[in-house]
């Protein structure tokens, strides 16, 4: 069943539409990898997708019970955060502010959740370190521990390898891929890695300030789009 669906989509800022033609639909158990050269309209998909860009036209619809607060969000990340003073565990911790309501303290479930999180990507012994102490690829597996405390079913990731070394880069694929097969949580992911998206993913969206791709990895490997994106004729 359909989680999202987009239909005619476009988007704009001002006058300039710098994205249109976006059709496509992301089904339970995906792994979508969202490709482009930059600037062609993949950032603001994602932030059309979580709700903080209205499109100039179209539609955005959300099945299967899926809402947007259930979406687990994992930015590009900024030098500020990366010198966030706070430690790992409260970071993962505040992924579970969307599921708060009306309470203003974290529960004991949601405790539990967020070192349940924090054992799944390896990162329990580092509990009371201080976020800005760890490496690149620790600091990305804190907060991929802290975006699965916001949901069970939908990742949304924009550059998660960006700056990472090909060690790191290399497990944090790993890691999204036994969470689509294993956990059965679908991936949206941004990546300027064409060659990592036809490795792991299932379906590939290519956008170049309009749709130029959608449909699975084989059909990609044959397309024009591709060859286009690697330099080809």
């Amino acid at each position: 069943m359909a989680l999202i669906t987009c239909s005619g989509l476009s988007f704009a800022y001002g006058a300039d539409t710098v994205l249109s033609g976006v059709d496509f639909s992301v089904e339970s158990g995906d792994y979508l990898c969202i490709v482009g050269e930059n600037g062609s309209g993949k950032s603001t998909l994602v932030k059309g997708l979580l709700g903080l860009k209205e499109p100039r036209s179209g539609s955005i619809e959300l099945g299967d019970g899926l809402e947007r607060r259930e979406i687990g969000y994992l930015p590009q990340q900024t030098e500020l955060q990366r010198d966030f003073p706070a430690s790992v565990f409260e970071v993962v911790l505040s992924g579970r502010l969307n599921s708060l309501g009306r309470r203003c303290f974290y529960s004991k479930a949601d405790q539990a959740e967020a070192a349940r999180n924090l054992e799944r990507m390896g990162m329990s012994e580092f509990a009371n370190r201080c976020y800005q102490e760890l490496s690149g690829g620790q600091q990305q597996r804190v907060l991929l521990a802290r975006a699965l405390c916001a949901t069970k079913k939908l990742l949304l990731l924009d550059e998660p390898v960006a700056g990472l070394d090909p060690v790191a880069t290399a497990e944090m694929y790993n890691l999204l891929k036994l969470i689509n097969l294993c956990d059965g949580v679908t991936v949206v992911m941004v990546s300027h890695d064409v060659n990592a998206a036809l490795r792991y993913a299932t379906r590939i969206l290519h956008l170049g300030h309009e749709q130029l791709f959608f449909g699975t990895v084989a059909e990609y490997e044959k397309s024009g789009a591709l060859r286009r994106l690697r330099g080809g004729a």
